[in-house]
């Protein structure tokens, strides 16, 4: 079982080289072994490409020691046809003796029906090597799966003496509280996210393009609340470089710095604005509600991950509601001594960075 453990290690961790590509699919890690030598490994291919058993297996150089190999894998092969064939097929057409898997894929689509297929075929397979580590790895997966909802963390900025923004500002930026190593590592969580969520006072006030520009990877889909249309196509989230939803309501005037686009009747579920945003409505009447209807509306855009970034009064909704999965808080070196107050949540502390003058803590919902 000690080996069995060390290669699931190791499979979790080439996996993390897929995170931000493989989105919306998990990202796995996949390592043959013969004769407790890895001979092959691989992770999940941007998305639409190669699953992690395809590439760890295509690595193999000498493919007549599959038959006397095992495979280690962080979550059960797929078993349906979808971007790809299924990975059962291929370990089965291989006659790979062995797997073992980290954990049972959540997903309907699969659920199971994987694990069944390759033991009807005569593999042997093993489940539930290093489950805990692998469920916690693939937590936006199964968040996705299971709560019907993206995974969701929570993140801002707080000054010493506990504000998130000054009162008033005189100009339409950011008012920086943490240094630029700080900010640096959030443009490498955006690129590592499916989506990225602010208000419309965020918008108003700062004008952030949402965008990856510290770091390679990625840019996340914007995702902007915009209740009363107060936005138009001037802002910078709106520009071409990522994709943007606004979440607007039912019956919406928005304007565009030319003209006004018509009156959405409310049974239209979502509303092409341009090339790359489109307008999603939810019913802002119901107030207590409003973050499930975010969730929602990301669910079936197929979103499986997502940081709030703000400002103040959206991060407390997602709170109220308890929708949330992880907080990243950032405490500054700087103190406004007046301004709008900073969250606040319960949950468990895993761990406390601190990056130059700046303190990290991460928060997991438990």
């Amino acid at each position: 079982m000690k080996n069995h453990e060390l290669y699931i290690k190791r499979c979790l961790q080439i996996a993390k080289n897929g995170l931000g590509s493989t989105r919306p699919n998990p990202m796995v890690g996949a390592v043959v072994v013969f004769e407790n030598k890895i001979i092959g490994e691989g992770f999940t291919s941007a998305y639409g490409g190669n699953h992690a058993e395809v590439n760890a297996i295509n690595s193999v150089k000498d493919k007549s020691l599959l038959i006397k190999s095992t495979l280690y894998v962080t979550l059960e092969p797929c078993s349906h046809f979808g971007k790809t064939p299924p990975c059962s097929d291929l370990i089965i057409k291989h006659k790979i003796p062995e797997v073992v898997i980290g954990c049972i894929d959540d997903n309907p689509a699969v659920a199971g029906k994987g694990i069944a297929k390759l033991k009807a075929a005569g593999c042997k397979v093993i489940v539930g090597v290093l489950e805990d580590a692998c469920r916690i790895h693939h937590k936006r997966f199964f968040t996705f799966h299971n709560k019907k909802r993206p995974y969701i963390i929570l993140k801002w900025a707080e000054t010493k003496d506990g504000f998130i923004a000054p009162k008033t500002k005189n100009e339409q930026k950011p008012v920086w509280i943490t240094n630029t190593y700080s900010r640096q590592l959030v443009h490498k969580w955006r690129a590592e996210e499916q989506a990225i969520l602010v208000g419309t006072n965020t918008v108003l006030e700062d004008n952030p393009s949402l965008t990856v520009r510290d770091w390679e990877g990625n840019n996340p889909t914007r995702v902007v609340l915009d209740r009363t249309s107060k936005l138009n196509l001037a802002y910078n989230v709106f520009n071409a470089e990522a994709n943007t939803i606004v979440i607007g309501s039912e019956n919406t005037n928005h304007k565009t710095p030319k003209d006004n686009w018509a009156i959405y009747p409310p049974e239209n579920a979502q509303i092409l604005i341009n090339e790359s945003t489109f307008l999603a409505p939810i019913n802002w009447s119901e107030s207590k509600i409003i973050a499930q209807q975010v969730c929602d509306t990301l669910y079936r855009n197929n979103i499986n991950s997502i940081i709030v970034e703000g400002g103040a009064k959206t991060l407390q909704t997602f709170i109220d509601e308890n929708l949330w999965d992880e907080a990243r808080i950032f405490t500054g070196a700087i103190e406004f001594k007046d301004g709008i107050k900073a969250p606040k949540l319960q949950g468990k502390l895993i761990k406390e960075d601190v990056i130059l003058n700046d303190r990290l803590k991460t928060i997991y919902n438990k």
